[in-house]
């Protein structure tokens, strides 16, 4: 089970709870990972429910609070997750416009691997996934994914401290990818293990 939100937050998730004082979203987040059935919410869902979140504790600290739009459909918007690149600028502008940082929103939006790392490393919660070999493997693959990321940080930052490579602020990021060969679609490895089916296989 969890320990809980008083210890000093290690990863990115209990930072940002530390620093929007969100009571409760610890307990919240791990209560829907480690659900059975129909209740459970995945890592990549509950990332959306955080983002979504941190947008609203953004919009209600600026003047936009006095506005009336979706919340949801704000966020999908922003991402890019909905609608055109014309909304997501419009999106955006208005945003600003209503004096929110939205550079400073998108970098403190998490990934489904700060979800779990939260969960895992903070609050010590743990889904069994003995009985659903999908979860299993999904873990698997993600601790190497994580694992590679890491070593290749590790890597440049020994490159750069030595003089050999010059960076400026940089990021690692590490994708696998799988291709459909019978419609061409591509999905994230982790997408697809959650879908549990390509599109044209439904």
């Amino acid at each position: 089970m969890g320990t809980g939100e008083d210890a000093k937050p290690r990863t990115k998730v209990g930072k940002l709870i530390e620093k929007y004082d969100f009571e409760g979203i610890g307990d919240e987040l791990e209560r829907m990972w480690t659900a059975s059935g129909d209740e459970r919410k995945s890592l990549r869902e509950l990332a959306a429910i955080f983002n979504k979140r941190l947008l609203q504790s953004r919009i209600r600290g600026s003047e936009m609070s006095r506005l009336r739009t979706d919340n949801d459909d704000m966020y999908l918007q922003l991402t890019g997750e909905k609608g055109t690149s014309a909304d997501q600028t419009r999106i955006r502008r208005q945003l600003e416009r209503e004096g929110v940082d939205v550079e400073t929103l998108q970098s403190d939006f998490v990934s489904y691997g700060a979800i779990r790392s939260f969960l895992k490393e903070e609050r010590s919660a743990e889904y069994n996934p003995s009985q659903n070999p999908v979860e299993r493997d999904t873990d698997s693959i993600q601790q190497l994914r994580n694992r590679t990321m890491l070593v290749t940080e590790t890597k440049l930052n020994g490159l750069v401290e030595n003089d050999h490579i010059e960076l400026g602020s940089y990021e690692v990021t590490v994708d696998i990818n799988v291709f459909c060969e019978e419609c061409g679609r591509q999905f994230d490895v982790i997408d697809i293990l959650e879908q549990k089916e390509c599109d044209c296989k439904k």
